[in-house]
């Protein structure tokens, strides 16, 4: 019996979209019964602090803590003990991501309105940020690259990591301490302020901080359904970046896509967690026939096999679509985190998508090439949040601030216009604070 069920969206008219998302399946996050489990924890972080955190650590994360603060020390012999192959790799990761995230940064912008009047759009990073760094089932330093970068590029001043401790460790040294390699890359890209939190306690002690973490202004990262409880709950206290969901991948292909590559991919998706989703859309039996002989050659040396099989027959399906136009329409409305298009007029048909977190180009962009080193962020919105929202950027850790510098004359100008739009919202107030400096009559 085949892993991946398969839905004929071959019947289906145009605007369409609204039925395409009905049917095609994505792992459900019930955000809202979470956060009616986190809530009281969060209250529990606001009103006592470190102890609330380390009693919420012993419960979730079975690891007694007698502090939350990682000692430089861990993350200097983390850093030593690093794999010279792995530390090249995060080195080269970050190199190649500052590249692409200077390009982001904005430029302060002096607007001439009229004579005397000026606005300046000045680009300000926020001041403080906690960045969340997931554990769980595997470790993810490139995760720290992620957040970090774009944060340093936009020039915060102050970053802090948590990342959850370890009950168990090859190395008895980091017991209670983050994943290893997740110090090491934080030691590499020069952060010192590290804390062994995870889940919704992490997010709690961000937002409100402790005697041992100041808190911040900001949250970025992802997270499981509680870590996405916790950022709904703060939000307004803190800013978010998003309510990241389980990951996902979405392949646009044709038959001229080569079935090993497009099974390798779906499984590699499906290997981060059991409720990734994954998603096929062809226009191709051939292809989709090939992929699922790929798929169960590919799954007998596939080291984390149950794991990925439970995404590929839960969450998943290949699409059948009428031509690659229909094809446009499905991925657009699924709006997937990733999106691969791996067809004769790949390039063409890329520029023509609307809604995904990223796009992956031609035969040689895989998925995985964005997680670790294409330069391009892998923090990315899942969910079909790519319909309204992008990726973790530099303009993330960026406010936009409007700064108003107009002379006497050129007050006088628009004063007229103030008294007629004032009195039209009667808001005679506004019209009286400029009329107090401009008197009616003398250069208006």
């Amino acid at each position: 019996m085949p892993v991946i069920s398969r839905i004929d969206l071959r019947s289906y008219g145009a605007n369409s979209r609204s039925q395409y998302a009905q049917v095609l399946p994505r792992a459900a996050l019930d955000i809202s019964s979470a956060v009616s489990i986190v809530t009281p924890l969060l209250d529990d972080i606001r009103e006592r602090g470190l102890a609330a955190v380390i009693e919420a650590t012993a419960r979730f994360d079975g690891v007694e803590l007698t502090t939350t603060r990682v000692p430089q020390a861990a993350l200097d012999a983390a850093l030593a003990a690093m794999d010279p192959q792995v530390r090249l790799a995060v080195e080269e990761a970050a190199r190649r991501a500052r590249l692409v995230h200077e390009a982001q940064r904005r430029t302060d912008a002096v607007i001439s309105v009229s004579a005397g009047a000026e606005v300046i759009e000045k680009w300000v990073p926020v001041q403080r940020v906690g960045l969340y760094v997931p554990g769980g089932l595997v470790a993810y330093p490139s995760s720290v690259v992620m957040n970090v970068i774009p944060a340093l590029v936009a020039g915060v001043e102050s970053l802090a990591i948590a990342s959850p401790p370890q009950r168990e460790a090859a190395d008895p040294a980091f017991v209670g301490l983050p994943h290893p390699a997740v110090l090491a890359a934080c030691a590499l890209l020069g952060v010192t302020e590290v804390y062994a939190v995870g889940g919704a306690q992490a997010v709690g002690m961000f937002a409100y901080g402790t005697s041992e973490c100041a808190p911040v202004d900001l949250v970025t990262g992802p997270g499981n359904v509680y870590v996405a409880a916790a950022k709904r709950v703060v939000r307004g206290t803190i800013g978010i970046d998003s309510e990241a969901g389980p990951t996902e991948i979405g392949i646009l292909a044709d038959s001229s896509a080569d079935p090993a590559f497009v099974a390798a991919d779906l499984i590699a998706q499906a290997e981060h967690d059991e409720n990734a989703s994954c998603l096929l859309v062809t226009d191709s039996t051939e292809l989709m026939d090939a992929v699922d002989r790929e798929v169960e050659q590919q799954l007998t040396t596939t080291v984390h096999r149950a794991r990925v099989e439970t995404a590929l027959r839960n969450q998943s399906a290949y699409a059948l679509v009428n031509d690659l136009d229909q094809g446009l329409d499905v991925v657009d409305a699924w709006a997937a985190e990733h999106l691969e298009v791996i067809t004769v007029d790949a390039v063409e048909r890329a520029a023509r998508v609307r809604n995904a977190g990223a796009i992956f180009v031609g035969p040689w962009a895989p998925v995985s090439l964005g997680d670790y080193l294409a330069g391009s962020n892998h923090v990315l919105p899942t969910g079909g949040s790519a319909r309204h929202t992008g990726g973790l950027s530099v303009q993330s850790f960026l406010r936009s601030m409007h700064v108003v510098n107009y002379t006497r004359e050129a007050l006088a100008d628009v004063a007229p216009l103030i008294d007629a739009l004032g009195g039209a919202e009667d808001l005679h107030s506004h019209v009286a604070a400029v009329r107090v400096r401009i008197p009616s009559g003398t250069n208006d």
